[in-house]
């Protein structure tokens, strides 16, 4: 091993929190917190050894940056949401000229709202956590909501206009792939597969011990309710966090190929 520490970098969310506790608390792991709007437009920089990524920007880094085959967040039933205030038109009403708040020109929602309905051309990029205040005060006629947001969108007076991940899974029959785990390259190929281990690991630890994850999780997390935080992990922490497998690959190569059929990425 390298004396040098290894520069990780991962969002608050409990999914993220949750499945690097572990590692995050070995002696060559230097953590870095960013939402990950912030992480996908570092990655263009290579400031990262080890980083979490939204499917969308990796399809554009995947040069640079491998794939981890373990800590993607992918399944069904957790996509994205377009979110409105209860009074707003139906999904198939919203005009050209309608605004939609997106939580960062890189991510996979952003990505999977322009494959959806390519005539939204009003789209206004902020941090996630500010979409539904945004909805609210009217500075945007719909939004875009992921992480715990689809937990709490109703309680907050919002409809669903559509959710993405649905959309998705009719489209396809695939699970949703939504952000992952990527390394380096110039780590090497060594590096990087003892890097995938430790990863899995910590993930298999916490799965086994949830209660050993709390205190940090709880620490990070944006919605301290202990029920969203339930949720949240249950949600995005799966299968598919421990092993990409057949079906998760297809899933990413689906996406890609959707992209570029699209136009959306080279």
């Amino acid at each position: 091993m390298e004396n040098n520490p290894l520069t990780c970098a991962y969002s608050t969310c409990p999914n993220d929190t949750f499945i690097f506790c572990q590692l995050a608390q070995e002696n060559d792991i230097e953590v870095h917190l960013h939402d990950v709007e912030t992480l996908n437009r570092m990655s263009f920089k290579e400031q990262f050894d080890i980083t979490k990524l939204s499917f969308h920007a990796w399809l554009l880094v995947q040069d640079t940056y491998e794939l981890l085959n373990v800590g993607a967040a992918l399944g069904r039933g957790c996509g994205p949401l377009v979110i409105s205030r209860k009074y707003f038109p139906k999904a198939q009403d919203l005009k050209p000229k309608a605004s939609i708040a997106v939580p960062g020109e890189y991510t996979t929602a952003h990505l999977l709202l322009r494959l959806w309905n390519p005539g939204i051309k009003n789209r206004i990029f902020m941090p996630f956590d500010q979409i539904m205040n945004a909805v609210e005060s009217g500075d945007a006629d719909a939004g875009v909501i992921i992480h715990e947001g689809r937990f709490i969108f109703e309680e907050r007076g919002f409809q669903s206009l559509q959710d993405l991940g649905e959309w998705w899974e009719d489209e396809t029959g695939l699970p949703i792939p939504l952000g992952c785990i990527a390394a380096r390259k110039s780590l090497g190929a060594e590096r990087i597969g003892e890097i995938e281990q430790r990863l899995r690991r910590s993930i298999q630890t916490a799965l086994d011990d949830p209660g050993s994850t709390s205190e940090y999780v709880k620490a990070h997390a944006q919605e301290l309710e202990d029920e969203v935080i339930r949720k949240h992990i249950e949600t995005y922490v799966n299968d598919f966090a421990l092993d990409l497998g057949d079906e998760g690959r297809e899933a990413i190569q689906k996406l890609q190929q959707m992209a570029r059929d699209a136009g959306l990425i080279n």
